[in-house]
């Protein structure tokens, strides 16, 4: 950061208090810039209801952290710096309250958008003394004793403003567009015959720049995670403020050969990946999650986050026949992500020592095991074991035994 010299006994200058207050504006613009990026960021400004109860909003103190330039502006007899790039802060101590109408329709309902913007504006116009040469004990009243009142703070702000939509039938009424230069933060529904504005009322955007993380909730097993399983894959919807996540990924796993009379091989591990993906608030993203192959023959599911990365079920082992070892299944699925992508391992291949069966071994995945082989003689009857942990392959069957199941796949989204 820039620090002004000055020295005892030298005449002060008006740029020497004026260059401090504009080397600590960048210096702290470019701290948020590290932290924050230069994308604009509101904090606080928390919206509600009135109380007593009214038709009006109050939004509370706050910042918003928006980029721009030092000074579009001269500042006091420093020349204006509309070209060097800053992120630049604004900041309200104070709550305002926005009185809005109920439409005055029967079954209609309107929205207002609150939306924000960082203002800069000079403020507090005095008339100022200056020095008079001539007759250093009567001052002059304002520059060249003009009487002229000149602004005393350069003040920056949150400018928040209410933007009515069109009146509709209920249900129906549309938000209005965020203004440019301006973010949305909230929208208020209001209905005909409506006497007050209550919390239900009050939306968050879910594009609202609000910060959604504080340094006391950036530590190790406080993230959000989201866990998807094959009876709960579906949408889902990225949240407020969320812009990168980071998605762990496996496919099914392939289900153990049966015995049929001899020895089944073993199903091969689904495959693995993760990765960090950029998304946007509000962005539906569709998660499959695989199920483990079930029954000789069956290969595992494929699981996959959007189309920003995959996992591939493994492939089943083959079925043994009468005093005959099925094949395991080969290599098992692949994974595709942005980060570490790991293949399936192989299932394992039965083999007869003195008249019993030892039937092949499920493919281990990523943090995951495949099914233990089974013994047995051709004419027991011994399931093979199912796969353990996300996309582990089942173990084959020994004599009149089904092959195992592959596990399951699973997808966990953290943010």
């Amino acid at each position: 950061m820039d620090r002004q010299i000055v020295y005892p006994g030298s005449i002060p200058l008006d740029t020497d208090i004026l260059s401090i207050q504009r080397n600590v504006m960048v210096a702290l613009g470019y701290l948020a810039q590290v932290t924050l990026g230069t994308t604009t960021v509101a904090d606080g400004l928390a919206c509600g209801a009135t109380s007593p109860a009214s038709l009006s909003v109050v939004v509370g103190p706050g910042s918003i952290t928006q980029f721009g330039v030092v000074d579009t502006s001269a500042f006091g007899s420093l020349p204006p710096l509309p070209s060097d790039p800053l992120v630049r802060i604004g900041v309200n101590l104070d709550s305002m309250s926005f009185i809005l109408t109920a439409p005055a329709s029967p079954g209609q309902s309107i929205n207002y958008l609150i939306e924000a913007s960082l203002l800069e504006a000079d403020a507090t116009p005095v008339v100022l003394p200056y020095y008079n040469a001539a007759n250093p004990s009567q001052p002059y009243s304002g520059p060249g004793n003009s009487g002229a009142a000149q602004m005393t703070q350069r003040l920056q702000s949150v400018q928040l403003q209410v933007k009515p939509g069109a009146p509709s039938t209920t249900g129906s009424q549309a938000t209005p567009a965020v203004d440019v230069g301006w973010v949305g933060l909230y929208v208020v529904s209001v209905a005909y015959g409506q006497a007050a504005v209550t919390s239900d009322d009050i939306t968050t955007m879910i594009t609202a720049p609000f910060i959604r993380w504080k340094l006391p909730r950036l530590t190790p097993g406080t993230q959000n995670l989201a866990v998807f399983e094959p009876t709960t894959q579906g949408n889902w919807i990225v949240p407020a403020g969320v812009t990168i996540v980071k998605a762990r990924i496996w496919g099914g796993g392939g289900a153990g050969g049966d015995g049929d009379s001899g020895a089944g091989g073993g199903g091969a591990a689904g495959g693995y990946s993760e990765g960090f993906y950029a998304v946007s608030p509000g962005q539906v993203i569709y998660v499959t999650v695989g199920n483990g192959g079930a029954g000789a023959g069956s290969s595992g599911g494929n699981s996959s986050f959007g189309v920003l990365g995959v996992a591939l079920g493994g492939a089943p082992g083959a079925s043994g026949s009468s005093g005959v070892g099925g094949g395991g299944a080969g290599s098992g699925g692949a994974g595709a992500g942005s980060g570490l992508s790991v293949t399936g391992g192989g299932g394992g291949d039965p083999f007869l020592v003195s008249g019993s069966w030892n039937s092949g071994a499920g493919g281990n995945g990523y943090g995951s095991n495949g099914g233990l082989p089974v013994w047995g003689t051709p004419t027991q009857v011994v399931a093979g074991q199912t796969g353990v942990g996300p996309g582990g392959g089942g173990s084959g069957g020994v004599g009149l035994g089904l092959g195992g199941n592959g596990a399951p796949g699973l997808v966990l989204v953290e943010w």
